[in-house]
């Protein structure tokens, strides 16, 4: 049947929430984090913000531009599911399809050289990987799990890059935007191991002209996010971005098998590290087997098998040094992230490498053991049920708000000093004020203030420097409390008229030209005659070419 493989995909990604039905949803480290983005998306696009910047409920109503630098595919995603479908049933599903999603790319990556069964086989693997389902049962790093789905896809491009290096630059550069644009660290990595496997590809077949191929799509992928990226390099001036790799975030806190002082780290680590030796072990055995089959082609098992190495040795501390020198690869923060490229390799190995069922049975009985082990003797997984997914929802609509993230909060701000119970405005001084509040959302704060004397008003809102601010029809300096960090505005005794923007700042008008100009330009290549057809997948085919 035609639509055979996504539906066993897609029910094999659904057998892994069945323990959803018996326990509720799973609570990993990051799911606060993305569900109030979701809900504080969707509460932004209700009041006409269609792509939100400050998250106005973070930190208790003082607010963070959080989604300045998250990249927006996750929560965007998120945001419409749970317009969408019930609210206790939107991370479920959300999983559902992210994992879906992953088994496709993988079974048209796996196209290229096994027949339809394996094929298949590959996908389902791929979709319910053993990291895979560390990042859904104590991750929930859903935008970590997005990021899964592009792996395959790079693979498939890089090879077929190999072979025609021109039509595949525009693709490929497609490809690293949607990583920008999904999750930054595994944007990091796609773009680290672009570099290797081009490097493979250039020296293998002596031609630099892919390395020059895979800088343009670099360079085109950075342009066609820069409404993203740029933002996000600039302003990281603008808020403590340092915290993302404090302690018990740096790589050196994060190898395999390492201790620290904090014990639910330990066993976290413990149990990521037992994953990763799995896969591992798993690939050294497929890719001995492999070399032996002479129907897998020598190149792609070099590729393949040096890919592996590479992301092993990061996940040891002998790395160390160049998780310091590298750009940016020290705020992948945890070297275990590796395991999402290794997952795609363990997978691809056991496909080609372990030909015989009942050897593929061994492996995946294996990763349930490793799993189950996990579970129940290293650290059992944490849930909410509707009860508390509905909490969320109340402490949205009501505007209590939720903790804010370290490495978001603007400089010079102390969540942990504010008054989480403190009204939208107050006077700071001794002055008495008649304040009424006309319009207080996401990006626009209005409010009268009939003030006594000249005072300051202390507004329930961080400073940051794209806020804004008129007073009567004139913009103004603010200053900030030294003790909190939020903002102070100065105004005169009578009526005072006060609104504040968050406007765009030049780095946002500029990155967004880019990025609208270099889409453009991809539109009209690939409605370019003699282009396009050229891009023609030939998924049926499981030619070994390299």
């Amino acid at each position: 049947m035609r639509w055979t493989p996504l539906i066993v995909i897609a029910a094999a990604a659904f057998a892994v929430e069945i323990p959803f039905f018996f326990f509720g949803t799973p609570s990993g480290h990051d799911v606060e984090f993305h569900l109030y983005s979701w809900l504080e998306v969707l509460g932004q696009w209700r009041h006409g913000i269609l792509y939100p910047r400050w998250a106005g409920l973070a930190h208790f109503g003082y607010g963070e531009p959080r989604f300045i630098f998250y990249p927006p595919a996750s929560w965007l995603l998120g945001a419409t599911l749970s317009a969408i479908v019930p609210w206790t049933l939107a991370a479920s599903v959300y999983i559902w399809l992210v994992l879906t999603a992953s088994g496709i790319s993988m079974f048209l990556l796996a196209r290229r050289w096994l027949e339809r069964r394996n094929a298949l086989f590959a996908a389902v693997l791929y979709a319910v990987n053993p990291y895979h389902l560390v990042i859904v049962y104590w991750r929930s790093a859903f935008a970590e799990l997005l990021a899964a789905c592009l792996l395959p896809l790079l693979l498939l491009f890089v090879l077929r890059a190999a072979e025609d290096e021109q039509r595949m630059m525009v693709p490929l550069g497609i490809l690293l935007a949607a990583a920008w644009l999904t999750n930054a660290p595994a944007a990091v990595m796609i773009h680290y191991s672009l570099a290797l496997l081009m490097l493979f590809f250039a020296i293998t077949k002596r031609s630099p002209r892919l390395l020059l191929a895979g800088a343009a799509a670099v360079a085109l992928g950075a342009c066609l996010a820069s409404f993203y990226l740029l933002p996000a390099v600039y302003e990281q001036k603008w808020v403590d971005i340092g915290e993302a790799v404090s302690a018990g975030s740096r790589p050196a806190d994060n190898f395999l098998f390492i201790h620290t002082t904090d014990t639910d780290h330990d066993a976290f680590n413990r149990m990521i590290s037992w994953v990763g030796v799995l896969e591992m072990g798993v690939i050294a055995v497929a890719a001995t087997l492999a070399k032996t089959r002479k129907s897998v082609n020598s190149s792609l098992w070099q590729l393949l098998l040096g890919w592996g190495v590479g992301c092993a040795f990061l996940l040891l501390p002998i790395s160390l040094v160049f998780w310091r020198i590298l750009p940016k690869m020290q705020f992948m923060q945890f070297p275990w992230r590796w395991l999402l490229c290794l997952s795609l390799i363990f997978t691809v190995f056991v496909a080609l490498g372990l030909q015989r069922w009942w050897m593929r049975t061994i492996v995946c009985v294996l990763s349930i053991v490793v799993i189950a082990a996990a579970w129940t003797r290293v650290q059992a997984p944490w849930w909410d049920n509707d009860a508390d997914l509905r909490e969320m929802q109340d402490n949205m609509e009501s505007g209590a708000g939720y903790e804010g993230t370290d490495e978001y909060t603007p400089v010079g701000a102390d969540p942990a000093a504010v008054d989480k119970s403190a009204r939208d405005v107050t006077v700071d001084g001794p002055a008495r004020a008649a304040i009424h509040v006309v319009r207080w959302n996401a990006d626009t704060k209005e409010f009268t203030a009939q003030v006594s004397a000249a005072d300051q008003l202390a507004l329930k809102l961080f400073r940051y420097p794209a806020w804004n601010v008129e007073v009567n029809g004139h913009s103004i300096p603010t200053s900030v409390r030294k003790s909190t960090g939020q903002i102070l505005i100065p105004v005169q005794a009578g009526l005072n008229r006060v609104q504040i923007r968050f406007v765009r700042t030049w780095d946002r008008t500029a990155g967004a030209w880019i990025s609208a100009v270099t889409f453009i330009l991809v539109l009209l290549w690939f409605l370019w005659p003699n282009r396009a057809p050229g891009l023609k997948p030939q998924l049926r085919s499981r030619s070994s070419r390299v």
